[in-house]
């Protein structure tokens, strides 16, 4: 069974701090304020984050620009602006990983959304596809999407200039509060079926990718900072102290150069050494590594090109994990990072999908060591989990994981790692026998050899993980449905209702396969649950696509919205599919109209008496409709989003 249309999520990350090392208390009022004369202001540390997506190995987009909207009204609060010329972020190198832009005074205040702005311009999105993307994809593999098969729609602006402004509204308002830290997640679904949609012509010719930024927006608070896993940072080194160093943040050139050059941003961080647990310093030129818990012998860093893994302590400093030093900046950039592709534990060879589009084998060996970032508990993510071959022998790492390979010489071929970073231990697919100890994933891949069945308990109860609203710890096992990321189900009833959501099957019969729940689960090691092995921490139940159809009986109206039933070629059997209308938990329905090769995407709003008459006059047998929805016990579909197509051939990636 092949899952296509993977969802992923950009997610930016707000921390709104009064911080020891960052805090700037200031005298007067601001116009960007709410809630009468405030006299103190917060910083707002910016980061990126994204999920995985199969088929990409880049998605390169230029951040221009966010501000925060005060309560009330008044001039929006500038957080971030990108430096001249605006480097490129790869979203797909962003799984559940947060990318520190900088830093910015913020008004105390109540701030209730936002608008980021991005490029609009040729160019200033960068389509590489992924080298073994899933079967069906309308790329070709490796390959870098030419800018004039590129649409980006939602831009203003004149020929040069064009922009895309993207309105945040936040689930509930940001409350910045002088000396204290308000984290604010907000999640923008970048491989969401509306983001990239690919329109395949009838008659022969390029495919056109339609690129859609203006999709759904939800709040999804990270209630910890210290938990955050960071991407490696790269800088160079401007000063060097006692027990830091101050490095100017750089960003790689996307696409790719040979050598790869730094594009440096005018964002400076300070970066604490590890005075207890120390810090593992590589220097990359003498190929030599030192333990330091402060860097008073470190002047030799001044000005070199630098790659940290870092952590967030609760008070928001920065500590240094790792730290990988070369006077190229090329040297500590030519360490394979990304997912996953293939793993041979025959020929203990791992293969990286690397941000070009290209597949790179590294080879482990008995001296490689194999590190899982776990930022909350320093001594953990200082420590490796495992060190040579066995690893890949017990297969323990998988197609999808995210790492960051350090290798002990970028000039070998093969490739030897020195240490593997795992930032994310990622599994998913169809979910079968849940049950209360655990429930089976299984995965195919469109190569083979990667696909897995595995097994995978849920956390030991009395396992931290995390907080809620309110604060208080989270213990054992938690997980909610991708449509609704602040409702997590924690506690005693988790995983009886994760088994109850989980347990449903829908059938086309005929030659389709049956469809169950598909998820996606992040997963930590050496729990009290599986010693020496990993086990679910959280997982996210995902929309399931369904094949592209037709409508077979049209809309039906309910009191909570609607239902249509549904055939898909080879199939004989039509699947009832309920949309909803319910404010907060509509289903969002997209008319996609092509016209002279031109994709237009237009949202219809089931939630409005116009949307909801539109979409039920729409939605007649014969449509062309694309479900991805939630299998319910009953055999239905819980539609969480729907595509009716008024055009030729599309393919939603």
């Amino acid at each position: 069974m092949e899952r296509k249309g993977k969802f992923s999520r950009w997610i930016l990350l707000l921390v709104t701090a009064a911080l020891p090392l960052l805090f700037v208390a200031c005298g007067g009022s601001s116009s960007g304020s709410s809630g009468g004369t405030q006299s103190q202001y917060g910083n707002v540390t910016v980061m990126v984050q994204d999920a995985s997506t199969e088929d990409w190995a880049t998605i390169g987009v230029k951040v221009l620009s966010l501000s925060l909207t005060p309560q009330g009204g008044g001039t929006p609060v500038e957080v971030f602006t990108a430096s001249s010329p605006a480097p490129m972020i790869n979203l797909v190198q962003l799984d559940q990983l947060g990318d520190v832009l900088g830093t910015a005074q913020v008004p105390a205040g109540t701030y209730t959304g936002g608008t980021l702005t991005v490029g609009g311009n040729p160019g200033d999105v960068v389509l590489t596809a992924s080298a073994d993307p899933e079967a069906g994809f309308a790329g070709t593999p490796g390959a870098t999407i030419p800018s004039s098969q590129i649409q980006i729609k939602g831009t203003q602006g004149t020929a040069g200039s064009l922009t895309v402004p993207v309105n945040l509204k936040f689930d509930t308002p940001l409350l910045v509060t002088a000396n204290q830290s308000t984290p604010l997640d907000v999640e923008f679904d970048l491989a969401h079926p509306a983001f990239i949609v690919a329109h395949v012509p009838v008659v022969p010719g390029p495919t056109t990718w339609a690129v859609n930024f203006r999709g759904p927006l939800r709040h999804h608070p990270i209630r910890n900072v210290a938990w955050l896993v960071l991407r490696h940072m790269y800088g160079t080194v401007a000063s060097v102290g006692s027990t830091s160093i101050t490095i100017n943040k750089d960003y790689p050139v996307y696409p790719a150069t040979n050598p790869e050059t730094a594009i440096q941003s005018s964002q400076m961080l300070t970066i604490l050494a590890d005075s207890t647990n120390g810090t593992l310093l590589y220097d990359m030129d003498a190929k030599t590594v030192t333990t330091v818990k402060d860097f008073s012998n470190s002047s030799s860093l001044n000005g070199k090109f630098v790659r940290v893994a870092a952590r967030y302590q609760q008070d928001g400093t920065l500590v240094a994990v790792r730290v990988w030093a070369s006077s190229a900046f090329n040297t500590v950039w030519l360490n394979p990072e990304g997912h996953v592709l293939h793993v041979n534990s025959t020929t203990d060879v791992m293969v990286v999908q690397g941000e070009d589009g290209g597949a790179i084998p590294v080879t482990v060996d008995a001296n490689t060591q194999f590190f899982f970032r776990q930022p909350q508990d320093a001594l953990a993510d200082a420590t490796p989990i495992a060190t040579g071959t066995g690893f890949l022998a017990a297969k323990n790492l998988v197609r999808g994981f995210k790492v960051h390979v350090g290798v002990a010489d970028v000039a070998a071929v093969p490739l030897v790692a020195k240490t593997v970073d795992i930032e994310i231990a990622k599994y998913d697919g169809w979910i079968s026998a849940p049950n209360g100890t655990g429930f089976v994933y299984t995965r195919n891949f469109r190569t083979a050899t990667d696909d897995y069945s595995i097994p995978l308990n849920y956390i030991s109860s009395g396992t931290p993980n995390g907080v809620d609203s309110s604060g208080t710890q989270i213990d054992g096992f938690k997980w909610w449905n991708f449509t609704f990321p602040t409702l997590a189900e924690t506690g005693s009833s988790a995983i009886p209702d994760f088994v109850s959501a989980t347990n449903g099957t829908v059938s086309f019969g005929g030659t389709v396969s049956p469809m169950s729940a598909w998820g996606v689960s992040y997963a930590t090691w050496n729990d009290l649950a599986a010693p020496n092995a990993w086990s679910a921490r959280w997982t996210v139940l995902l929309p399931t696509p369904v094949p592209l159809g037709t409508v077979s009986t049209g809309w039906a109206s309910t009191s909570t919205g609607g239902t249509i039933a549904l055939i898909v070629p080879g199939g004989v059997n039509p699947v009832t599919v309920d949309l909803s209308s319910v404010s907060g938990s509509a289903t969002l329905v997209y008319q996609i109209d092509t016209t002279n090769g031109i994709v237009t995407v237009s949202p219809q709003d089931l939630t409005s008496s116009s949307g909801l008459a539109t979409v039920s006059a729409a939605l007649v047998a014969g449509t062309p409709v694309k479900v991805f929805g939630v299998p319910q016990s009953g055999g239905t579909i819980k539609a969480y989003v729907l595509f009716y197509l008024t055009g030729t051939q599309l393919s939603a990636q």
